[in-house]
């Protein structure tokens, strides 16, 4: 019994100098080094295109008045931007919603039981000859729309521009972090990531007009002007 237990004994000794004369690994990875920096290009372009929304917005005592109404006015609404020579494809209706209005006493504020019903019918018009822009708004105001909102002018087509955008971005941004290397006395490595971001021209919100059903003597003054696109990119080196 007692040659079984030194047996079973000198085994175990032998595995665990097998097992401390191993190699021996030390994972410690050196930490990674990097820089990161952004650099800006921008394109000025003379717009071509323009995007509106109008509306007609009815408000009466009767839901069903108040739809009938607004039917009416917004199909003679869309019928005066076809004749003006706008393309069907280029009518898009985007919102229609009808909803209860309770009334208030306007000396307590409190309800007085009383209900109007509002209806909204909403088209986004794709302009595409700016010239008559000012001119388009006066036919839809006089042919009963009395909401616009939201114009919005862009190019058609931009993809040169914004490429050589993104390109100067890139030039910028490496510029930047080659003067930061030399600053710091380290080298540029190869690129870790990069990633690009398009700040497209906030849209021009032209509030709410009234139909009055009577041309205006002259157009509504439009000036599109020049838009900035600015392109921002980040990239981050490897430094040694």
């Amino acid at each position: 019994m007692k040659n079984k237990v030194l047996f079973v004994s000198v085994v175990a000794l032998f595995a665990l100098l097998v097992s401390a004369c191993g190699p021996t690994t030390l994972s410690q990875a050196a930490p990674q080094r990097s820089i990161s920096v952004s650099g800006a290009g921008q394109a000025y372009l003379v717009p071509d295109i323009a995007y509106i929304y109008v509306g007609v917005h009815t408000e009466l005592s009767s839901a069903s008045e108040a739809v009938t109404d607004n039917n009416a006015k917004t199909q003679k609404m869309i019928q005066s931007l076809q004749d003006f020579g706008i393309d069907a494809k280029d009518i898009r209706t985007t919102n229609f919603s009808i909803y209860p209005n309770d009334k208030y006493d306007p000396q307590t504020g409190t309800p007085t039981g009383e209900k109007t019903y509002m209806v909204d019918n909403t088209v986004y018009v794709t302009v595409r000859d700016l010239g008559k822009l000012g001119d388009l708004l006066d036919t839809v105001i006089a042919a009963g729309a009395n909401t616009v909102n939201s114009i919005q002018f862009d190019v058609a087509d931009k993809n040169a521009a914004l490429k050589q955008a993104r390109a100067d971005a890139v030039k910028d941004a490496k510029a930047q972090a080659q003067e930061l290397a030399d600053a710091a006395g380290v080298q540029l490595g190869e690129i870790q990531s990069i990633s690009f971001y398009d700040n497209q021209p906030v849209p021009l919100s032209a509030g709410k007009g009234g139909g009055g059903g009577v041309a205006a003597q002259a157009a509504v003054p439009i000036q599109p002007g020049q838009l900035t696109f600015t392109v921002t990119v980040s990239i981050t080196y490897d430094i040694k």
